[in-house]
């Protein structure tokens, strides 16, 4: 999971997660690393259009995104 975060980071690449809550709601996002720590992401996120911030414990799993053609993340 740590290559493909360090992977968007660095190649400004989407990925998505899926990601569990402080109040335990499980949701898939789409997201794109703008910065990384022991304990954070810090990550714009398409799915609500903002930017956010993860918590690394709280990221079920990470994948690449099977991009369909001629789709584009702004």
């Amino acid at each position: 999971m740590d290559f493909l975060l360090k992977a968007s980071l660095e190649q400004q690449m989407p990925i998505e997660i899926m990601y569990v809550s402080e109040r335990n709601v499980i949701s898939r996002r789409t997201i794109s690393v703008i910065r990384m720590d022991a304990h954070y992401i810090h990550a714009y996120c398409f799915t609500r259009k903002q930017k956010r911030t993860f918590k690394r414990g709280n990221i079920l799993s990470a994948a690449k995104i099977k991009q369909r053609k001629g789709a584009q993340y702004a």
